[in-house]
């Protein structure tokens, strides 16, 4: 700047228009890089979570049949008892009838 008479000159003013052009855009690729460095780490990030929710969905499916496997197996299991016991309780009601009917007369 002009020394002189304290007051700048059109080639001071642009000078100094062009230094600060020249900072701002120095600032300016330095903030877009970062915000493709963060752009990248949320994508990254993002398919991490995907892969993992993946494994974990996998993972649920894989345990649900599991459990219907088992409870399948238990409720046959189950119904197979309660078929047996339902046999023999008819049986011992016919042996009681027989026996009653035996013991009136």
């Amino acid at each position: 700047m002009n020394a002189q008479k304290g007051s700048a000159t059109k080639e001071d003013l642009q000078d100094f228009k062009e230094e600060i052009l020249h900072q701002f855009h120095v600032i300016s690729e330095g903030v877009i890089d970062q915000v493709k460095q963060v752009a990248e780490g949320v994508a990254t990030v993002n398919e991490k979570l995907d892969r993992r929710f993946d494994e974990l969905k996998g993972e649920i499916q894989e345990t649900r049949q599991e459990v219907l496997s088992a409870v399948k197996f238990s409720y046959a299991e189950l119904d197979k008892r309660l078929t047996t016991l339902e046999k023999e309780f008819i049986e011992l009601k016919h042996r009681v009838e027989k026996i009653e009917s035996h013991s009136v007369s």
